[in-house]
């Protein structure tokens, strides 16, 4: 049977992607492999968010070449293809195939086409693609991202993000909600919904919060997450459907990019400092004990020291408990192109530095407070070093514990005995049960 090896970079949207286009390229009798040696089609799911991720990816597409026999196919998919098009063709002549977020149905077809000599770019937009007849092939089990949303109608001069998903559009309720229950019938028990603007869903008849409602009642489903969400669109309903469905964890990821209203007009984003602290103390009355994370960019165009300040108070005034930072990245395309006063690369790497440093000491101050407390985390599997398990809480604390193999994929209550800063040891309570002490 023909293998498929994909990697992927960027967002959990990607990640869902790879997982759909496993499932179009599985009912042509492809397979998996994670080694690229042995690969009959190499595909590189990428991001354009930032020039760094494109230059990421340019250089991987060196390195897999050398993986590519006669026959073999060499593909770009995902963001950066749709951005680049038909150019990434002239620009990386081992490169077959070029394409976007809503081409991926017609891999198979460009796939064989490619194999006959003919290189491709598939970069339209499809306004009703949603793949709902595609089954994805999820490699976990018990946690599942489930695309409810595509494409995005706002206009941050900053994001690239609309000129490569494209428009808005939004998957019908009871289409979210049979895939839930298939999952759920499978054994999954935690669900992430994924949109560009994800609470702006509206499939014409029900908006966010008959959805959250919708998914936290499927039978079996215990954790309900959902990314990334805009904070002027956590309506009245959607507060309400939060914090009246109990599947819905207390975490939200709630993007605000800059702390200066003189910034934020600049960027677009519609609200002001003052509004997303509304947002903030809104979701916190809601939801009691909910964890916020954020992104947060510095050096946008025109940014002062005083705007870069209001930043860092707002670190310490919302006392986020993580932040995704990032230097500003110029986007062919994207109106901040535009924007005079661009700040130096050296100013930019000297303000994330300072970034970095208050967003971590705002969450070490908040995850010693957490040290002696209990949770419940899910079992996720391995920690990525040592011989511990890794175990993540509701609100998006990871604790490593020590466990058996059989653990992954169950609920298990821990303590929490030390933090890093960042993450958590913790010790399983069942363990004291049988008469273990872990001090």
């Amino acid at each position: 049977m023909p293998r498929i090896y994909i990697e992927t970079y960027g967002c959990q949207m990607n990640v869902s992607d790879s997982e759909l286009m496993l499932g179009v390229l599985g009912r042509e009798g492809y397979v998996r492999t994670d080694d690229p040696a042995v690969a009959d089609v190499l595909l590189v799911n990428t991001c354009a968010v930032r020039d760094h991720a494109e230059q990421r990816v340019l250089g991987r597409m060196g390195e897999l070449k050398r993986f590519k026999r006669p026959g073999d196919v060499l593909g770009v998919v995902g963001c950066m293809a749709q951005r680049l098009g038909p150019k990434l063709l002239e620009r990386v002549p081992q490169v077959d195939l070029v394409i976007g977020p809503d081409g991926y149905r017609g891999l198979p077809e460009l796939i064989a086409r490619a194999r006959e000599g003919q290189r491709a770019a598939e970069v339209t937009f499809k306004a009703w693609e949603h793949y709902e007849d595609v089954p994805a092939r999820r490699d976990n089990a018990v946690s599942a991202f489930v695309t409810v949303q595509r494409g995005c109608d706002y206009r941050c001069t900053f994001c690239i993000v609309p000129m490569t998903r494209g428009p808005e559009r939004s998957r019908k309720l009871a289409d979210v909600v049979s895939e839930v229950t298939h999952l759920a019938g499978g054994g999954t028990t935690e669900v992430t919904l994924l949109g560009q603007t994800v609470n702006s869903y509206h499939d014409g008849e029900h908006d966010f919060a008959d959805l959250l409602r919708a998914v936290g009642g499927v039978g079996g489903i215990r954790r309900l997450r959902f990314t990334s969400p805009y904070p002027t669109d956590f309506t009245p309903r959607v507060l309400a459907a939060m914090a009246e469905t109990p599947a819905v964890c207390e975490h939200v990821h709630l993007p605000v990019q800059s702390g200066s209203s003189r910034t934020l007009k600049r960027m677009l984003r519609r609200y002001d400092r003052a509004g997303y602290l509304d947002v903030v103390a809104a979701l916190r009355a809601s939801v009691p004990g909910i964890a916020l994370s954020t992104d947060i960019i510095v050096g946008f165009p025109g940014e002062t020291e005083d705007d870069f300040a209001e930043t860092l108070s707002l670190v310490e005034q919302v006392e986020f408990d993580d932040a995704y930072t990032f230097k500003y990245s110029v986007r062919e395309g994207t109106p901040a192109v535009r924007i005079k006063d661009h700040v130096s690369e050296d100013t930019k790497t000297e303000r994330i530095g300072r970034l970095i440093a208050a967003v971590r000491r705002v969450a070490k101050r908040k995850n010693i407070g957490l040290v002696g407390s209990t949770h419940e985390v899910l079992v996720e599997g391995p920690a990525k070093r040592g011989e511990l398990l890794q175990g993540r809480t509701r609100t998006n604390k990871i604790a490593l514990l020590d466990g058996s193999a059989e653990w992954i994929g169950t609920y298990r209550k821990v303590r929490f005995t030390g933090t890093t800063g960042s993450t958590f040891t913790a010790w399983p309570l069942d363990r004291e049960l049988a008469g273990a002490t872990w001090q």
